[in-house]
């Protein structure tokens, strides 16, 4: 009899365990997904210039540390702002998959566009210029020849067929 009661309370124990375990699981889940995600924005540091949850060399040891250290951030539930200047302190901002769009990087973001706009205004108006002092006859864009006499073009057209009946 009393090893029935011993046997039953190891089982109630043993339930109690595996659905603590069953319920636990997706905060777990939730965990590796949040530590996954805030990974994907921090590169190896291992010189393979892959992101930390990508780097796929066989015994990196460096992307195995710094996902390990991320997870215990993730795990006391540290911000991931806190999780990015831990990181950024540690390997400095070359950790940053993409860099931070905030400041001088800002600056270098939008550079591109500012230089293709500065570029397209300075294309047109040196082509204004050149219309208005007459430098660029309006023909030429019109693909029209001009300044060539009819009988210019007639004799140039006469001796391309010569040239081109070989």
């Amino acid at each position: 009899m009393i090893k029935r009661r011993i046997a039953a309370l190891f089982l109630v124990i043993a339930l109690i365990a595996s659905s603590a375990a069953l319920f636990s699981l997706p905060a777990q889940a939730q965990q590796t997904d949040r530590a996954k995600q805030i990974g994907g924005k921090f590169m190896c540091m291992c010189g393979c210039n892959q992101v930390l949850t990508q780097c796929n060399h066989v015994g990196c040891t460096v992307s195995a540390s710094m996902l390990k250290e991320l997870d215990g951030w993730v795990a006391r539930g540290d911000s991931e702002t806190a999780i990015t200047s831990a990181f950024v302190q540690e390997f400095g901002t070359k950790v940053y998959a993409e860099p931070p769009k905030s400041g001088l990087s800002l600056l270098a973001w939008s550079l591109p566009t500012i230089y293709l706009l500065l570029g397209t205004l300075l294309v047109i108006f040196v082509i204004w210029r050149w219309r208005s002092r007459g430098e660029l006859p309006p023909a030429a864009f019109a693909g029209g020849a001009a300044g060539i006499s009819q009988q210019d073009l007639e004799i140039a057209r006469r001796r391309v067929a010569q040239e081109t009946e070989d």
